[in-house]
């Protein structure tokens, strides 16, 4: 582990899915940046005698900008066993890409390791299959967010056999539920809102496109499943199977809304 950056995924917060590679990597680097995202019980996994760097960014406040981050990875990697971790996977909605190109242009030796995606960890949450073939023909990934180019997503390619992931959705379900409506999204399309997946403040909200709108905001970070995966049949299954093992530890700190 000398002379090297790990683009590390630290999966959506329950230590426990961290990949083998990830926990040794943790355990053996000398240099770890990390997000804002990343839970307090994936933080302890790292060696104590890790530098430790924060450089993550919440509600709009960076603590370094990408070129400053990205001046550290190359400074960094260049002599040292460097753990770049964020949430989820690296590559989705991680600005992985931006990092891999500075890197590259340094000459400086980089890995990927995967992560479970915070889409994974959510749809597991909620007890549903992303892609299941009875009523969903495709999946999308996507962001609420505008593009870098300041464009927003067109929902006109979202249909009703689609199961859309919605990543940072932000405060206003209202202008989310408007959007998806604008699109063409049936007022009845079931959704669900995750927050804090795999976490022990885990929180699922079951709803629609239209009633989602009313909903009350739910913690950072927040995802949102629309489609007929996220059906209100897999709601009772799913509060059913949670309240059934209350009692189990792994389940009491969790709740379904």
């Amino acid at each position: 582990m000398m002379g090297k950056v790990y683009l590390v995924g630290a999966g959506p917060g329950d230590p426990e899915l961290l990949t083998v590679k990830a926990v040794r990597l943790l355990s053996g680097a000398e240099v770890v940046l990390h997000d804002a995202l990343v839970s307090r019980e994936v933080l302890t996994m790292i060696s104590p005698a890790a530098e430790l760097i924060n450089v993550g960014k919440r509600a709009g406040h960076k603590l370094l900008t990408q070129d400053e981050i990205n001046a550290l990875l190359i400074s960094y990697g260049r002599t040292r066993a460097t753990v770049r971790l964020k949430g989820g996977d690296p590559t989705i909605f991680g600005r992985a890409g931006e990092e891999i190109e500075a890197l590259r242009k340094a000459g400086v030796a980089y890995e990927i390791v995967p992560g479970i995606s915070a889409a994974l960890g959510a749809a597991a949450a909620a007890g549903i299959s992303l892609t299941d073939r009875r009523v969903a023909s495709q999946i999308l990934l996507t962001t609420f967010s505008r593009g870098i180019d300041g464009s927003v997503m067109d929902w006109g390619c979202v249909t009703s056999t689609t199961t859309l992931v919605l990543y940072m959705p932000g405060a206003d379900y209202a202008e989310v539920s408007e959007r998806l409506l604008g699109g063409g999204l049936p007022a009845d399309l079931p959704c669900v809102i995750v927050s804090q997946a795999t976490s022990s403040q885990q929180q699922l909200r079951w709803s629609s496109v239209a009633r989602l709108a009313s909903e009350e905001r739910l913690p950072a970070p927040a995802l949102l499943i629309v489609g007929r995966v996220a059906s209100r049949d897999v709601a009772e299954l799913t509060e059913s199977f949670w309240s059934t093992n209350r009692k189990d530890p792994a389940f009491e700190q969790a709740s379904v809304i």
